[in-house]
């Protein structure tokens, strides 16, 4: 099926507007790019200064070409754009490609500039990329539509290509885009397209990742991100390429920016302006790198191996020391390296000398190489089901000698029975990277990225795209009168919730000391007492709450101490009284909130609850509404997550019971996203199977 972005990385036609004769200013390295790479289409030059370019006819304005143009690619100063972007509409140009900077980058009437061409795109139809942009590359259809010195071609250099499957390459930074480039040619990875977005007046990284996810000739993604301007098209981006089993390898910066937010909860305090960020890539199984090498290293991985089935795996070796090294390096990452059977140790035994080690990792040593032990280790692991997946560590420094032959090793690796990756601990020469590259093998050079990736391909192999959240759960409540100002207290906090459908404790509002009788009998011994104020979100820290109360004597002192208490610390805070409710069974104690990201929306949070919240951040945040079942997956990566399941003797907890209230939650946020901010109810104390949970407190904060 047609992609309407199919004319934009494959044009019939280009004109270049801004066209120059010197090849060492941008407008006359696109033309030289565009030729050397062989482009297939006609180039019009445009550029009123000149008659002819490097022998092709050239244009005063796209107007005078008098054919169908599929893509302009503009490099004229900032102000001369917008003109000449209504010269391509009127002239029905398809799409555009910005170089020119000038833009939103500088603010100002720059940014207005910006502005206006993206009103144009939605005006015209025309699909635009940039401003700021460094172009882009196919490989596919020989479109080198970029300045980069990356897509340069040397005569008489034979490129290096290891892998059937190539990558795509989606960047906002133009520089790292293709530097990914650059470094994946140099190890044979073989590269789809290459995408600089620049500003994204129009189109954005959604749109450009949605292209390649549907792309038959891409199999592998890799992301630079600095955030998301596209958010629906991104989303359904990454759901499909989840869906189609696409891995899509992401890097996020500006983790690092102040991300400082107002904020009343704990919930969005620990958030970090990244962690919505980091929550929509878990939920649709992207891959996360915050490193260029490593990332590259899990591209290439994935692109030279199939998926593994399990976690096991076989080191080989022709150097005890490295090996030992190699198997540290996939055993810090988690990975089982098991000590093989004995008929498989007996096996391998028979292909090494006497002083070599079968037990895994094996070392055959350096006279396997020249016996053929190595290759036929590689291909007795490949055959038996106790490993799932083979590192190979040995040196191919050497400018003559081959570790394998050829013959041998590609039906081998052909076949795909399991992942088989390549590390050596000596610079690779160009000889043995190229005959490796026969058989399909990419040598790789940095063994804590090997590690790395070896565990994501295990991760991403046991991926699932959950389920979508049951929205009709909770039934769907008007809560507009609970809003009447952004500050809610603890007990219209819960009043709003238990309203929504979400089940907490019987609690009493007591306002003056007259009213204590009452909540007494009504709650019974033994009891808590917080205050109450809109203004103050935590009580603890006011000296506002009282626990294990057991006579009445006690109520009426904690009474008179908590509203003085309140008085002291905040005397400017309205206070609504004292909350009075039955003290909680024990339980583990854990925090489920929900915040408001700007880019991405609603987002909840589960984590180990109670005072140390903020102390050990163990907490895991997800795109609301989640199902319980996905609930129960954000508990399982807490490192808290043995607390849930029986730590040592303790009852197992009711997960079931916690899972459904964490999906409740985030349904109430996604469903009133134009009204809530944030809610937060900590601890929520989870008791014994069965037994259900208890929220202890809660806080919900409207939208201002």
């Amino acid at each position: 099926m047609p992609h309407p972005l199919d004319s934009f990385f494959a044009p019939a036609s280009i004109a270049l507007i801004g066209a120059s004769r010197d090849h060492e200013k941008i407008p006359g390295r696109l033309l030289a790019m565009l030729r050397k790479n062989e482009y297939p289409g006609r180039i019009y030059p445009v550029n009123p200064n000149y008659a002819e370019i490097d022998g092709l006819t050239c244009f005063k304005s796209v107007a005078e070409i008098g054919v169908p143009i599929d893509l302009a690619v503009i490099v004229i100063p900032a102000r001369a754009v917008l003109p000449a972007l209504e010269q391509c509409a009127a002239a029905r140009v398809k799409n555009a490609v910005i170089i020119s900077s000038g833009f939103a980058e500088e603010g100002g009437d720059s940014a207005a500039m910006q502005d206006s061409i993206a009103t144009l795109a939605k005006r015209t139809g025309m699909r635009i990329s940039g401003p700021n942009a460094e172009g882009f590359f196919s490989q596919m259809q020989r479109v080198a539509a970029t300045f980069s010195p990356a897509v340069d071609v040397k005569p008489g250099v034979v490129p290096l290509v290891a892998t059937a499957k190539r990558i795509g390459i989606v960047a906002q930074s133009g520089g790292i885009g293709f530097a990914y480039y650059h470094r994946a040619r140099a190890i044979g990875v073989a590269v789809s397209y290459v995408v600089s977005t620049g500003n994204e007046s129009d189109l954005g990284a959604g749109e450009f990742l949605d292209y390649l996810v549907q792309d038959a000739s891409t199999d592998v993604i890799l992301l630079f991100i600095e955030g998301i301007r596209d958010v629906d098209k991104f989303l359904a981006a990454a759901r499909r390429a989840a869906e189609l089993k696409k891995p899509v390898i992401v890097t996020k910066v500006g983790r690092s920016g102040a991300g400082q937010r107002a904020a009343a909860s704990h919930t969005a305090s620990m958030a970090g302006w990244s962690a919505a960020y980091d929550a929509v890539f878990a939920k649709y199984g992207l891959i996360v790198s915050n490193d260029l090498d490593e990332a590259l290293t899990i591209a290439a991985v994935l692109a030279s191996n199939p998926l593994p089935k399990g976690d096991r795996v076989a080191v080989v070796t022709v150097s005890g020391g490295a090996g030992i090294w190699g198997a540290d390096a996939v055993a810090l990452q988690g990975l089982r390296v098991p000590e093989l059977s004995e008929p498989i140790q007996a096996g391998i035994k028979q292909l090494m000398p006497s002083y070599g080690t079968a037990r895994n990792p094996i070392d055959v040593t350096a006279q396997g190489v020249t016996s053929g032990g190595l290759q036929k280790s590689v291909d007795l692991l490949t055959a038996c089901d106790e490993v799932d997946a083979i590192l190979v560590v040995l040196s191919l420094s050497s400018e003559v000698r081959k570790p394998f032959k050829e013959e041998e090793l590609t039906p081998a690796l052909a076949a795909q029975h399991k992942p088989v990756v390549f590390y050596s601990y000596t610079v690779p020469s160009d000889f043995a990277r190229r005959e490796l590259a026969r058989s399909g093998v990419l040598v790789l050079t940095g063994l804590t990225h090997v590690g790395v990736a070896m565990r994501q391909l295990v991760d991403y192999a046991s991926f699932k795209l959950p389920r979508p959240a049951d929205e009709a759960r909770p039934p769907a409540h008007d809560l507009s009168a609970y809003f009447k100002s952004p500050a809610l207290s603890e007990a219209d906090s819960k009043a709003l919730l238990r309203t929504a459908g979400i089940t907490l404790p019987d609690e009493v509002l007591v306002e003056d000391k007259g009213g204590l009788d009452e909540a007494v009998a009504r709650v019974g011994f033994p009891l808590v007492m917080k205050i109450q104020s809109p203004d103050i979100a935590h009580k603890s820290e006011v000296g506002g709450v009282r626990v294990n109360i057991t006579t009445k004597g006690e109520v009426f002192l904690a009474f008179e101490a908590l509203l003085d208490n309140a008085r002291k610390h905040r005397p400017e805070a309205a206070i609504q009284g004292v909350l009075v409710g039955p003290m909680a069974r024990r339980g583990v104690e854990i925090i489920v909130g929900t915040m408001t990201d700007g880019t991405f929306g609603p987002m909840v949070m589960v984590g180990l609850g109670g005072i140390t919240t903020e102390l050990f951040r163990d907490v895991v945040y997800r795109p609301a509404p989640v199902s319980a079942e996905e609930a129960d997956a954000m508990l399982n990566a807490l490192k808290a997550a043995p607390l849930l399941s029986g730590f040592r003797g303790a009852a197992k907890a009711d997960v079931a019971a916690l899972a459904q209230l964490i999906a409740d939650v985030s349904v109430l946020a996604a469903r009133h996203a134009a009204e809530i901010a944030e809610i937060e109810l900590n601890p929520v104390l989870v008791h014994p199977e069965g037994q259900g949970v208890t929220i202890v407190d809660a806080l919900v904060v409207g939208r201002k």
